[in-house]
Formats: C-alpha cells, structure tokens, sequence
C-alpha cells in the first residue's frame, strides 16, 4: 500500500513527530511506501507531491513546525476540488490518506471519506478545540509557552505597578487562556465561551492594586465583551471563511486605563505559541497518535479519527469529530473564579 501524509491549518509543535511514527512504523512494520503531500490541501490540489521515506523523518522528532509545510487552503472552496484531490491520488497511485489537522483540515477529511476517498485523521491544533478528543497535540507546548510569558510578565508589572494585559491564541476556545492564566497566577482570565463585562473586569484590576499587587490580565484573541463584539485585525475571510483575530489585547488596555487611571500595556504572544521545540507531552501524544493512525490505514478502518480518551488512543468518525468545536465548560471556568481579582 502507498500512503499519502499531509499537515494542513496552522503549523504546531508535534506534527515532525507525528510523521515519523507514522512512516516508522508503516515501513518497518506493515511494509507500506509513503509520498509526503506538500503543504496541507494545496499540495492536494496542485499535484505537489514529495518522497517520505525513513531516512526522510530521522532527526525530526524535537523539530518544530513541519517539515511537509502547511496552509489553510480548502479544497472544497472551488467546485473540482474533490475531483482535483481524487486526481492528484490516483496520479501518484495513493491508495489512503492521512490528514493532520485541525478543524478545518478535518473537515475537509471528513467531507472526502464521504466522497469514497481513504482517508484517516490525526488531531492536531494548539486550541486544544477538535470535538472527540480529550488532547490535541500542540495544545501543552503552547500553554508551557504562555504560561512562562505570564511567570515573566509578573515581574516587570509589579516594579511598575501597571496592568499588563497578555493576549494568547484561541479563536472559538479559551483553552490556552484557562490553562496558562491559572499556571501564570493570572487575576482575570478572559475566554471566547463567556462574554466578559468591563465593568466587573475593572473591578478585579482595582481590586488587585488596593493591595500593592500588578494585575495580570489573560485574554484569548476570540473573547468577546457583553454587548459587544469580537474584534478583528481585519475584515478579509481565508478559504475556510475565518477573519484575522487580534486587537482584544490593546482595546482592554485602553479601557482598563481609562477605567482605572492607571498604566496599562498589552503583550501579544501570536505566533511564538505555536514555533519552537515540542514539550515531551507533546512528543509522546504526537508519536502515539502516528503510531495508531498507520494502524487504522492498515485495519482499513477509513473516514475515522485518533483520539486520545483517557490515557487510550481510540478510533471515532471523522463525522464525529467534526460535527463543532470542543469549548471550555463553563462550570470548569467557574471552577476558578476564586483566582479572579
């Protein structure tokens, strides 16, 4: 059997990982060939095919990033997509794929197993969001990230007694936000499933500086005020139909400040979440995830995910998995409002 692999959406910590226990143990135990799909869907649809073989993935494990490149193009934006897709595959005589992403890449997994394609799906996303799945791989070097951003920020906040605001990634989720805030002794913690009141946000800040204490504020970039609504870097749509978030950061820094009177500055974390080193968690949970994925293409269990519940890795339908995004639970936020002020 020839086996395509492709990393689709954002790039994240943990998918080299993934790859090589994909191709390891596809070669070495089933006795598979694999191609490498350049850069997610596009190279799906453009016919961008590359070699993947052992000697190919050796080293790669602590690299970052991935070394099949990625993008957020969506085959099914154009009406020959999938006929583009299914083109590309017979080519190169592909006879299954594995898809390595987020949502979207998924999505789009799931959309092509129901058109008859073989395919099966790995994962992958720093917002800890894909349905079906306790963890996704990227999701723990991002929060380690985050979080020593935040241990870093207190430091300088209290030698100037200001409010520093850290905005961290997360679109429709605040997973990032809940775990590195309570990791990093966040004192407002500001996430996408609960919109927020400024008013009650000002009075945590006010609150934190009635006992000579710098506030530090996390919000994830898709966190929304009550009465008001997300904002955005611009108005422009990728393929999948997402805006380009950022810019909740620096409004909540002008509001606290003109709110409180005092100083207030906002430190974007962006992209440093998702480059570097892979955390061991990651690593492991990445290999893991390869490793079972090359065995459902050997099972011939086609149109399904890897997901980790528990401490096993299971198999569901890419259906399952896609059907919405995984959000925090507001009781497990409410958990940790103690922490808040």
């Amino acid at each position: 059997m020839r086996v395509g692999v492709l990393t689709g959406g954002g790039d994240c910590p943990g998918l080299n990982a993934a790859i090589r226990g994909i191709v390891r143990k596809g070669v070495e135990v089933h006795g598979f060939e694999f191609v490498g799909v350049r850069d997610g869907w596009r190279g799906a649809l453009e016919g961008a095919i590359v070699p993947l073989d052992v000697p190919a993935v050796r080293g790669i494990l602590p690299r970052g990033g991935t070394i099949l490149g990625s993008s957020r193009t969506n085959p099914l934006a154009g009406e020959d997509g999938v006929d583009r897709v299914r083109e590309t595959l017979a080519e190169y005589e592909v006879d299954a794929l594995i898809a390595i992403g987020g949502e979207d890449t998924l999505g789009v997994a799931a959309a092509l197993a129901g058109e008859g394609i073989q395919v099966v799906g790995v994962p992958k996303t720093i917002d800890n969001d894909v349905a079906g799945t306790d963890y996704t791989f990227g999701f723990d070097t991002a929060v380690n990230i985050a979080t020593e951003a935040i241990d870093r920020l207190h430091t300088t906040a209290e030698s100037h007694t200001r409010t520093l605001v850290v905005e961290v990634m997360g679109r429709h989720s605040g997973w990032i936000a809940l775990h590195s805030g309570i990791a990093g002794g966040a004192n407002v913690i500001l996430i996408p499933e609960q919109p927020f009141d400024i008013d009650q946000v000002c009075a945590w800040v006010e609150n934190r500086f009635t006992i000579r204490y710098a506030p530090i504020v996390v919000v994830a970039e898709g966190a929304v005020p009550k009465e008001g609504q997300m904002v955005v870097k611009d108005s422009s749509l990728d393929e999948f139909g997402h805006v380009r978030l950022s810019g909740i950061g620096e409004w909540l820094s002008h509001e606290i400040a003109d709110h409180t009177g005092k100083e207030a500055r906002t430190t974007v974390l962006g992209h440093i979440q998702r480059g570097g080193t892979p955390s061991a968690f990651d690593r492991w949970l990445a290999t893991r995830f390869g490793l079972r994925a090359i065995d459902t293409v050997k099972d011939r269990d086609f149109g399904t995910m890897v997901a980790l519940r528990g401490t096993d890795i299971v198999r569901i339908p890419l259906a399952e998995a896609t059907v919405g995004t995984k959000g925090v639970d507001p009781a497990l936020y409410s958990e940790f409002g103690v922490f808040f002020g």
